[in-house]
């Protein structure tokens, strides 16, 4: 199977590929003239042919390819708001992974009350990185476009301005219901909002600013997972009971 890269445009029958992908792309993946891989702008995709590779030992590396065909375009029916909240960095980084992997369009990195301050101070500095993070994933998984990744955010304000549509907050109170039953008549859902909170728990706060924006309390079962657990296991629920 093809790699699939992303570009910012297709210009005449050409398109360019610079950064850190081109760099991978010619110094990892050894790029070489005539090679074919698929190239998608967001929009549409297209069998490309590479035409030129320019390494530079400084400034930007640049591969430059001739559209062959285009390609069939398979959007997800499915949008997916992940509201996120910041945990330690390793695992944090391996969530947006797996996250743009099952699909999610956008992602709030949330600083909720019982998030470590170190770690939201220094958040602002990791943004470059998860961009790329979440770009590169994206390209590995073969979507048409990257998930959004949105500036950090306070839960109170994410709830606040989440998209119509479904929302669901993961919640450790015993009277919460399982994330199946909420999701049992999802089927056919078009958005969805996944608000997932901080080791130490939402504060009663933050519960109540959810419940204020139409938020449903939801459940993954009894066991206390880690952040990445939650992550993964709600979104491939999600994406079940809604025939993604």
């Amino acid at each position: 199977m093809r790699r699939r890269f992303f570009v910012d445009r297709f210009d005449a029958g050409t398109a360019l590929l610079r950064g850190d992908s081109a760099e991978h792309l010619g110094r990892v993946l050894r790029a070489e003239q005539g090679q074919l891989y698929e190239l998608s702008d967001g929009e549409r995709v297209w069998l490309a042919k590479v035409a030129r590779v320019e390494l530079a030992k400084r400034g930007e590396s640049r591969i430059e390819f001739s559209l062959v065909e285009p390609l069939p375009v398979s959007a997800p029916r499915l949008r997916i708001d992940l509201l996120l909240s910041i945990v330690k960095f390793d695992r944090l980084e391996w969530c947006l992974e797996k996250a743009t992997e099952l699909g999610a369009t956008n992602i709030v990195p949330l600083a909720a009350a019982r998030t470590d301050k170190p770690l939201i101070a220094a958040a602002g500095k990791r943004r470059e990185r998860w961009k790329r993070i979440v770009l590169e994933s994206a390209q590995q998984s073969r979507r048409l476009k990257p998930p959004m990744l949105q500036e950090i955010a306070r839960p109170e304000k994410a709830f606040a301005v989440s998209p119509a549509g479904l929302r669901m907050l993961l919640s450790e109170l015993r009277d919460a219901p399982p994330l199946r039953q909420v999701l049992s008549h999802a089927h056919g859902t078009t958005a969805a909002t996944l608000a997932i909170g901080p080791e130490g728990g939402w504060t009663d706060e933050e519960l109540v600013s959810a419940r204020r924006a139409k938020f449903v309390e939801a459940s993954l079962g009894e066991n206390i997972l880690r952040t990445e657990t939650a992550v993964v296991a709600a979104m491939a629920i999600l994406n079940f009971a809604v025939g993604e």
